[in-house]
């Protein structure tokens, strides 16, 4: 069964409740621990090695060996795909770790146990416990000429850390950058799963599709069970190459599974989900987009796998499916305007968010806040977007990296014309302007056909949603 409106707001009072009674002490000790932990080279900055995590694992006992993974990697789709996976396990009753990355509100949303984010305390206790082994470590790497460890490697330690505390029986682990060479390949991931590979990271992982699949690739180990999303041809050639060369049994979207039915519904959608075990039918998933169905097909068959290759009850799914929630992914903040928030960072992100949008929407005028980071492709995103946005507000998000809005207004005129292009500076002006050029459309007055739509990057959606609840 579904979880009832009662039963969805008696957790959300216990998660509210939870997070009142954590006292300043505690929020203090984790502001003074984050900003210890972002010191530390930033993750989007990958050392290629494993060596430092795998050497503090290791003066902890492996703790990354105490339960089973499943081990999720892809350029679009991971964190969805990730919770969606988290979510199915922890309906046959099964304990849950789940590390995502990046967070939206707070670094705790990236490490879960049991689909609970780790409170404030709980956070700093982990830190407490690693930190004199992650010392250790960045003593040995600097005497030998090396870094510390990087803020992604640290997050990645204190969650394998985590979870076996708790203790788990599952880890749901998604990759931070690639795979080969990510902090979170220390683990035997026994089920693997690759989300489409499309150009993202260039720098990091290669200039061609082939050299980024076979970085994804490299999270799949001898004998793995890997799930294998919709790939262009080049980059489908590389995972399978893999796997053959690694022993590994290969599901493929498109091939073995098939999303053999989904009808948009309010609040999401109904699916028909194919797999070698079974055909479920009129599965709610309450996220939009046929990008996320792919991911709830990917999810599924990737259990299935994980709990031996039987089809799972229908009535397990259906719970599962239908509490299944992915924060910033084209997500409804406010009405009148309607303003949507979407972690797109690629081209590739953008064409699954414009068909979501045109699926599940009826804009007459849309209007979009695009903040990017300086090392992405701009270009190549606005044009994505350029036909559903009748104009655009650039702007800038709170990161380091954030494009500066002037040199971003130039690509976007370029793109979508003078006069459809606007720069404000700051994100929250930036979406105050975007909610005006609405209204001025809505010639009904109640928000019918008008929205905003904040885009551009993960960063940029979150502070986005930081903005919009504190209004």
């Amino acid at each position: 069964m579904s979880p009832s409106k009662n039963e969805r707001d008696a957790r959300d009072r216990r998660r509210k409740e939870r997070e009142a009674t954590e006292d300043a002490a505690s929020q203090e000790a984790l502001a003074t621990v984050y900003a210890h932990i972002m010191d530390r080279a930033p993750e989007h900055d990958i050392d290629p090695t494993l060596d430092r995590v795998a050497r503090v694992l290791e003066l902890l006992g492996d703790p990354q060996k105490a339960y089973r993974t499943i081990h999720v990697a892809g350029t679009n789709g991971k964190t969805s795909t990730a919770r969606m996976v988290e979510r199915l396990v922890r309906e046959h009753g099964l304990r849950t770790g789940r590390f995502t990355s990046p967070h939206l509100t707070s670094v705790t949303e990236r490490i879960a146990v049991d689909g609970e984010s780790l409170t404030a305390g709980e956070f700093v206790a982990v830190w407490e416990d690693v930190a004199p082994y992650v010392g250790v470590v960045d003593r040995e790497s600097e005497e030998s000429g090396g870094p510390r460890l990087s803020f992604f490697e640290v997050l990645t330690v204190m969650a394998f850390a985590a979870f076996a505390d708790a203790p788990v029986d599952v880890a749901v682990v998604e990759v931070g950058m690639g795979g080969t060479w990510d902090s979170t390949n220390v683990v035997d991931g026994e089920v693997a799963v690759i989300t489409p590979v499309a150009f993202d990271h260039e720098r990091w992982l290669g200039h061609t599709l082939p050299e980024i699949a076979e970085n994804k690739a490299g999270i799949i180990v001898d004998g793995a069970t890997v799930i294998v999303g919709e790939q262009e041809q080049v980059a489908e050639l590389v995972i399978l190459e893999t796997a053959a060369e690694r022993n590994a049994r290969v599901l493929r979207d498109g091939v073995d599974l098939e999303v053999a039915g989904r009808t948009p519904a309010v609040g999401g959608q109904l699916l028909n989900l194919r797999t070698p075990a079974g055909l479920y039918t009129e599965i709610f998933l309450p996220v939009l987009g046929a990008h996320q169905a792919h991911n709830a097909l990917l999810a599924l068959a990737s259990v299935e796998a994980f709990l031996g290759g039987r089809a799972l009850g229908g009535e397990v799914v259906e719970a599962a499916f239908a509490d299944v929630t992915s924060p910033g992914r084209l997500e409804v903040l406010r009405s009148s305007p309607t303003v949507l928030v979407d972690a797109a960072h690629n081209p590739a992100g953008a064409e699954a968010l414009v068909a979501a949008l045109e699926e599940s929407f009826a804009f007459t005028h849309l209007v979009g806040v695009v903040a990017v980071m300086a090392d992405k492709d701009a270009e190549a995103l606005l044009a994505v977007l350029e036909p559903h946005l009748a104009e655009i507000v650039v702007t800038s998000n709170s990161a380091d990296r954030s494009a500066d809005p002037l040199d971003l207004a130039d690509t976007a005129r370029e793109v979508f014309g003078e006069d459809r292009v606007h720069v404000v500076e700051q994100l929250g002006d930036a979406v105050a302007r975007a909610a005006d050029l609405a209204e001025a459309e809505d010639t009904v007055g109640v928000g019918t056909g008008t929205g905003v739509l904040v885009t551009g990057s993960v960063i940029t959606a979150a502070d986005a949603r930081a903005l919009l609840r504190r209004r």
